[in-house]
């Protein structure tokens, strides 16, 4: 088996590939890119809808972090083994099984009536994203072998991502219930798997040997562990059960450290994060997740409650926020050459922190149009990070574990989301000022946040 180290970084000696099938471009990127904003429609559409679904569901407000974060948390879980999935039997086949298990588990999801069964089928939701995501980045890397073509390929798929969290709101908010907009999504993503099961060639780079499932049942468990300590906390952060479980995640975690170093073939080599390149990816993932998921996931909520807005007004005030992250990733291209990947980063982390810090007190204030200079100030720093990221991940490993590279950084996104979901929730629902002065402390959190991700970013340079 070829080890990750500092030689296979610059260096990677494998077997000759067996002859592939020749590659179509455009329906490549068409289909990934598709494909990849259905799952984060899915991801994002009960932002706007989460009162209705916890009032339909009978959720209280400690479980509410549970309806949003199952899906990162499948996410989070399976990356890494659905990319080696990927590289080891078929990029193509993992893409079309995971897009149409998302087709059928967002159409069961709009059947549940109770927290733990929407729960349950958000989580197997994130499974099946973690398919298509992992897989996605991977293709294209085949299709676009030349670096200008890789590009610009990873540049409109980081637009997309922009775009299914614009257009997931949007779509949950417009349509007569939550329910109608889960079968709408459930039925756009079976479509797409059947498309790209016809026009999709398939691609592989296989290394031997099999998935490490003790490894992600291990992760699985530490994540589960941390996501609860978090949303626990909310009660108390020095109470014994939080304790527990903030024990729990590091035991587990411990151990996932220990399965992967002793595996013939791991989620991923631990020996990747010795190099900066790799470290900066990943650090930038967790903290996109950590600081711009984990508020912006909570702040739609938090405004129908506070400001009294309707979920299609929140929906249509938050595109001002997504809609520039679209607009800007889908142009950030133009960028190539003069400025590298590690800067946008660290610039679209500063331009979230500026945003987020203009927002305080506005909803206090009952008033959303002082939202507006912030939203746009975040969503231009958001299109920056959503373009950069998955340049970042392909180039932080070797072209034949593309798409190992795209999961470890997506699974430290999710990671991060999940985190900052619970913990976004956790501070602004346990203050005593109420919730606008809990979103304050919220933002204020995030903010802090982006700055040491960027301050981290700028100084994890590749050594000369």
């Amino acid at each position: 088996m070829t080890k990750f180290n500092e030689r296979t970084l610059t260096e990677v000696k494998v077997p000759a590939p067996a002859p592939q099938a020749a590659s179509r471009p455009g329906a490549t990127l068409a289909l990934t890119s598709a494909a990849t904003a259905v799952a984060l429609m899915t991801y994002t559409a009960p932002m706007v809808t989460l009162p209705e679904v916890a009032a339909d569901l009978h959720t209280p407000l400690s479980a509410q972090a549970w309806l949003l974060n199952g899906t990162p948390l499948g996410v989070a879980a399976l990356l890494l083994v659905a990319g080696s999935l990927a590289d080891d039997y078929g990029r193509r086949r993992i893409f079309v099984a995971g897009t149409l298990a998302l087709g059928l588990t967002t159409a069961l999801g709009a059947l549940t009536s109770s927290t733990w069964l929407f729960t349950l089928a958000r989580i197997a939701q994130g499974a099946a994203s973690a398919a298509l995501l992992a897989s996605s980045l991977g293709l294209l890397v085949h299709a676009f072998p030349t670096p200008r073509g890789r590009l610009h390929a990873t540049g409109v798929w980081g637009a997309f991502v922009s775009g299914g969290i614009a257009v997931g709101p949007l779509l949950s908010g417009a349509l007569p219930s939550w329910r109608v907009s889960y079968g709408v999504l459930g039925a756009a993503a079976v479509l797409v798997a059947a498309l790209s099961a016809r026009l999709l060639s398939e691609s592989r780079a296989p290394r031997g040997g099999r998935p490490d499932l003790a490894g992600a049942v291990t992760f699985g468990l530490a994540l589960v562990a941390l996501v609860a300590a978090l949303t626990l906390g909310r009660d108390g952060w020095l109470r014994a059960p939080v304790g527990l479980l903030s024990l729990a995640f590091a035991v587990l975690l411990a151990l996932f450290a220990v399965v992967e170093r002793r595996s013939a073939t791991p989620m991923i080599d631990l020996g990747l994060l010795r190099h900066r390149r790799f470290l900066a990816s990943s650090v930038s993932g967790l903290f996109t997740g950590l600081a711009v998921i984990g508020l912006f996931s909570f702040l739609p909520a938090l405004l129908q409650q506070t400001v009294g807005l309707s979920a299609m007004d929140t929906a249509w005030l938050f595109l001002l926020w997504s809609g520039l992250s679209f607009a800007v990733a889908l142009q950030v291209r133009r960028l190539a050459g003069r400025v590298s990947p590690r800067w946008q980063l660290a610039t679209g982390f500063l331009l979230h922190a500026a945003g987020v810090l203009t927002m305080l007190g506005s909803l206090d204030a009952g008033s959303w149009t002082r939202l507006l200079p912030g939203l746009v100030t975040a969503g231009i720093g958001s299109g920056l990070l959503n373009a950069a990221l998955p340049l970042a991940a392909v180039e932080s490993v070797p072209a034949t574990r593309a798409a190992m590279g795209s999961g470890a950084q997506q699974t430290f996104r999710y990671i991060g989301s999940c985190a900052g979901v619970a913990l976004t929730i956790a501070i602004a629902t346990s203050t005593g000022g109420g919730l606008a002065h809990g979103a304050d402390i919220a933002m204020v959190v995030s903010a802090v946040l982006a700055l040491v991700a960027a301050g981290g970013v700028v100084g994890l340079r590749e050594r000369a």
